[in-house]
C-alpha cells in the first residue's frame, strides 16, 4: 500500500526518513482533503491522516477514476509548503490545479 505522506514527501524531494517536516505536511495534506471533500471527492464522512500509515487506498477505496487526487494533493501542498520562486511556474501549477479540480468535479458527479 502506498503511503499518502511518503508519496507526497517523495514528490516534494524529501526522503522518507527525514521526519522534520512531517507535521507541517500532514496539516497541509489534511487541508487538501477538506477541499476535496467539499468538491464531493473522498469519503462522505471526511478523511484525514495523522502519520505515514494512511494510504491512498484508505482515501480512494477502489475508485480508479480518482487517481488524479494524488497529483492534485501534491500540487496543492507544493504551493503551500514550497512555492516556486518564479511566477511562471506558480501560474503553471495553478492552471494544473484548476484543470484537475474541474476533472475531479466531473468524476465525482458521475
Amino acid at each position: 500500500m502506498e503511503s499518502i505522506l511518503t508519496s507526497i514527501k517523495k514528490m516534494l524531494g524529501i526522503t522518507e526518513e527525514y521526519k522534520h517536516f512531517d507535521a507541517d505536511l500532514i496539516m497541509h495534506i489534511n487541508t487538501v482533503f477538506m477541499t476535496l471533500r467539499q468538491m464531493g471527492v473522498g469519503p462522505a464522512e471526511g478523511f484525514s491522516i495523522s502519520d505515514e500509515y494512511a494510504t491512498w487506498a484508505d482515501f480512494l477505496s477502489e475508485d480508479q477514476t480518482m487517481e488524479a487526487v494524488k497529483t492534485y494533493t501534491y500540487l496543492k501542498v507544493r504551493l503551500i509548503f514550497d512555492p516556486p520562486d518564479r511566477s511562471v511556474v506558480t501560474d503553471a501549477i495553478k492552471q494544473n490545479i484548476s484543470e484537475l479540480e474541474w476533472r475531479l468535479n466531473v468524476a465525482a458527479e458521475s
